[in-house]
Formats: C-alpha cells, sequence, structure tokens
C-alpha cells in the first residue's frame, strides 16, 4: 500500500506528460493537414476573401484603440523613466523600436486572439454540432479545404496588414503625447523617428505578425474542429482557443525575438 501511494504522484505527472504530448502532436498533424490543404487545393478563394474581411477589416477598430492608446502610454513611461537619468530626448526613439519590434505585432496579434480565434472556434464548433462538417466529408468536400485553409491564408496575410496600421498608429499616439503634454518639437520628433527606426526593425514585427496570424487561425480551427459535448463544448473550445492562442503567441514571440536578436 506504501508504494502504491508513492506511486500516485509520479503515475499523475506521467499522465500529464502524456496528455500535453498527445495534445501536441494533435496540434500539429492538425497544422500539417491545414498546410497541406493550402498546398493542395481547391482553393475557395471567395472563402478567402471573406476570411480576410472578416479578420483584418472588421478588426481594425480594435486594433487602432490598442495601439494608440498603448503607444501613449509608452511614452508617457518612456519620459518618466528617462528624465531620472536626463534622457527624456531619447523617448520618440525607444517608442518606435519598442512598437514596430514587439508591442504592435504582439498586442495586435492578442486582439486578434481575443475576437478572431473566438469566432472560428465558435463557427467551427457548431458545424461540428450539427454534423455540417460530416456532410462535407459525405459530399465530397474536405473540410480542411474549405474551412481551415481559407482562414489560416486569409489571417496569415491579414495580420501584418494589421500590424503596419498598429505601427503607425501607436507611434502616432506617442507623437500626440509628446507634442501635445511633454513639450516635444513635433517636426523633430517625427524626424527622429524616421532617422532611428531602420527597415529591418519593421520587417522583424511583420515576421512575427505572419507567425502570430497562424498560431490564432490554427488554435480557432483546431478547437473549434475537434469540439465535442454540443452547446457546452462549443463554448468550452471557444474559450480554450483564446487562451492557447495567448500562450502560444507569448512563447513564439520570445523565440523569434531571441532568433532576431542573436543575429
Amino acid at each position: 500500500m506504501a508504494g502504491a501511494a508513492a506511486m500516485t504522484p509520479v503515475s499523475a505527472v506521467g499522465r500529464l506528460a502524456l496528455s500535453s504530448l498527445r495534445q501536441v502532436g494533435a496540434v500539429a498533424l492538425f497544422a500539417l493537414r491545414g498546410l497541406w490543404a493550402v498546398v493542395a487545393g481547391p482553393w475557395y478563394l471567395g472563402q478567402v476573401l471573406r476570411q480576410l474581411v472578416a479578420i483584418g477589416f472588421f478588426s481594425l477598430p480594435v486594433i487602432g484603440l490598442t495601439a494608440v492608446f498603448t503607444g501613449a502610454a509608452l511614452a508617457l513611461n518612456i519620459y518618466t523613466g528617462g528624465g531620472r537619468f536626463n534622457a527624456e530626448q531619447i523617448m520618440p526613439q525607444i517608442v518606435a523600436l519598442g512598437i514596430t519590434r514587439e508591442l504592435g505585432p504582439v498586442l495586435a496579434a492578442l486582439m486578434l486572439a481575443g475576437r478572431v480565434a473566438a469566432t472560428m472556434a465558435a463557427e467551427i464548433g457548431a458545424m461540428r454540432a450539427t454534423e455540417q462538417i460530416d456532410a462535407m466529408k459525405t459530399l465530397s468536400t474536405d473540410p480542411y479545404g474549405y474551412l481551415v485553409a481559407p482562414r489560416l491564408v486569409a489571417a496569415v496575410i491579414a495580420l501584418p496588414l494589421l500590424t503596419v496600421v498598429a505601427d503607425i498608429i501607436g507611434v502616432a499616439g506617442g507623437w500626440g503625447v509628446a507634442v501635445g503634454f511633454l513639450d516635444f518639437n513635433p517636426t523633430v520628433y517625427i524626424r527622429s523617428t524616421v532617422d532611428f527606426v531602420e527597415p529591418q526593425d519593421v520587417g522583424t514585427g511583420l515576421l512575427k505578425a505572419m507567425a502570430f496570424g497562424f498560431i490564432v487561425a490554427l488554435m480557432g480551427c483546431h478547437h473549434g474542429y475537434n469540439a465535442t459535448g454540443g452547446a457546452r463544448g462549443v463554448g468550452r473550445a471557444t474559450t480554450q482557443a483564446v487562451v492557447s492562442a495567448a500562450i502560444l503567441i507569448f512563447a513564439t514571440d520570445y523565440v523569434l525575438t531571441t532568433l532576431f536578436t542573436a543575429r
């Protein structure tokens, strides 16, 4: 009995590890099938365009508001911190660098995860619950090609475009605070930003955004496609899609930042 009791925590850890590995494997296989559907076709261009509008255009307001307030708050914090070392004048450069390389793509991806991953999981999960996905298979329509591939393609295209918008609005938010409240010269602020930011800074953020877009769509589609248990299962899949997408965005951001800064 003592030996069995001692094995209980070990067994629990083992079960958790095996469950995690199964989940990782299921997501990896789902991603491979989705990518194969993108490559092999058939391509549903109407679905791609529909998803581009849903993911990109309708996400502009929340991305814009998030970016402008983030840029403004970042400017105030950097100005306050720089003032302790008499380095307030570096604020435009640090705001631009922080927005383009890090905060722009990450915050845009998180907003997209909250809005788009949840929507995808709910839509596909409802189709699973009402057996529409099974009907597609009966009609010789590949669900991966019709449901998953267009969403993956649209998210990978849309999020870099949204990141460009977030970068511009975020920097503009910092500019507005600097000029309106911190007595910066508007022309000098813009010149400092333009002279300091390099193409690789923007390119790094856009590459991150492509990876984040793939993650958001993958998590939304995966959890919705595998939803079980009716309406309650769809709700659970929606929550799981948002949480897993957010965690993977942060983890991927760390890995990509390490790779880009190691060059």
